[in-house]
Order: C-alpha cells, then sequence, then structure tokens
C-alpha cells in the first residue's frame, strides 16, 4: 500500500516498499519545506507530481545516473565546446533557470515545476544547497538546468535548451567541475535520450541506495563553484 506522510514527521518508508507499477512511487502527501526534500534526497527520493494532485515521492528502479569519467562528449558537442559560442555560469540566476524549466514545452502538456516547487527549490538555493548553471548566447539565457549538491552527489532536476544543444553544454560544464571537486555521481532520475547520449546508463535502486551511504557526508575536494 502506499504510504501517505505526516505532515510532522519527516520519515519516509523504505525504499524497497516503493510500488513497481508505476515505478518507483514511494509515498504521497507531505510538503516541501526545505527539510523534508534534504531529507528526501538523502533517503533515496525526490518529488514529482502535477498541479491538482498531492506531492508524489519516487525511488525508481532502476536509476538513471551518470559517473562523472563516464562522460560522452560527442565530436560534434566538442566542436561547439570549442568554438565557445555559449558562456556558462553557475548559481548567477536561481530563479530565472528555475522558471525556464518550468515553461511549457511542446512535447509535453502542462509542468511538474508548479509555483510551489519553484519556491520550495529557490529556498534551497538561499540555504547553499541547491545551484542552477545559465548557459548564455551574447548574454542571453538560452539555455541551463538546477539541482542539489549533497557531500559528493549532485542531484539533477531539470535542464531546458533555447537554442542548439545548449543545455548539453551546461550540462558537461558541470559534470566537468564536478569531476575535478571528487563527486562521485550525478543523479539524473529518469532515463532519457538526451541524458544517455551524454553517458547516463541505469543502476539498480540497492546501488543507488549504496553510493548515498557511501557519499553523502563526505564533503568535495574542492569548491566547484569557485
Amino acid at each position: 500500500m502506499l504510504t501517505w506522510l505526516n505532515r510532522d514527521s519527516l520519515t519516509f518508508p523504505p525504499l524497497n516498499t516503493a510500488l513497481q507499477e508505476p515505478n518507483g512511487l514511494l509515498a504521497a502527501g507531505g510538503d516541501l519545506r526545505p527539510e523534508r526534500l534534504i531529507q528526501a534526497y538523502r533517503h533515496g527520493c525526490f518529488p514529482w507530481y502535477q498541479d491538482g494532485q498531492p506531492i508524489l515521492w519516487w525511488s525508481p528502479d532502476p536509476r538513471t545516473v551518470l559517473f562523472p569519467a563516464e562522460l560522452h562528449v560527442s565530436r560534434s558537442l566538442a566542436k561547439l565546446m570549442r568554438q565557445q559560442r555559449y558562456q556558462v555560469s553557475f548559481d548567477q540566476d536561481f530563479p530565472a533557470v528555475v522558471a525556464a524549466c518550468a515553461a511549457p514545452r511542446t512535447y509535453a502538456e502542462g509542468t511538474w515545476i508548479t509555483e510551489t516547487m519553484q519556491a520550495a527549490y529557490c529556498e534551497l538555493h538561499r540555504q547553499g544547497i541547491a545551484h542552477s548553471v545559465e548557459v548564455r548566447e551574447n548574454g542571453v539565457l538560452v539555455g541551463g538546468l538546477y539541482g542539489l549538491a549533497i557531500g559528493r552527489l549532485f542531484f539533477g532536476e531539470s535542464m531546458f535548451s533555447r537554442a542548439d544543444n545548449a543545455s548539453k553544454v551546461g550540462f558537461v560544464t558541470l559534470v566537468k567541475r564536478l569531476e575535478q571537486a571528487g563527486f562521485a555521481l550525478i543523479d539524473c532520475q529518469m532515463p532519457t535520450d538526451h541524458l544517455h547520449s551524454l553517458g547516463a546508463r541505469a543502476i539498480s535502486r540497492a546501488a543507488f541506495a549504496e553510493a548515498l551511504a557511501r557519499h553523502l557526508d563526505t564533503p568535495p575536494a574542492l569548491d566547484w563553484l569557485s
């Protein structure tokens, strides 16, 4: 049975109790206050729901991740990056990146990044936990992504692109920076062709839980934001 969260408790059910169908649905309810969101990621789950639904918490099996050393950069993407057509920055405009990720997509109806969700992650950004990558062309924001950094793990949430391969340039720049700082893994949550083309692959939920236990409380070797 699906667990409904008590607003007065930050405890999530064990990951192995998540439903098989839909894959990974672990719990419902609760809220998006910073303490609960941080606990969710530390536990191995994340919120994903549509407007009008209760908050739904997920821990899919398998889990899509990218190990920094396995990053794949195609020849065409490497050439684009050498051209320096885009300028990449970190944490320069977190609200704008989240708002752009929440904007309507031609291939999807609605958005799961609700106004409440945007406000929650902006608060995590103010606390120094959530981070953004901005990709600009001639000063105009054309791509980016955001996620959480805890220990030596980066939990990717969403990305957007308004120009050819802009989000890929931002993602590759982020992964290389994280690798230099000793990060062990980037959580990509769910599989997409976009992520697989960059080297992401599936691991079991159990293996993901092992990575959490090993790396959540280990600080990065370097300040990757500097």
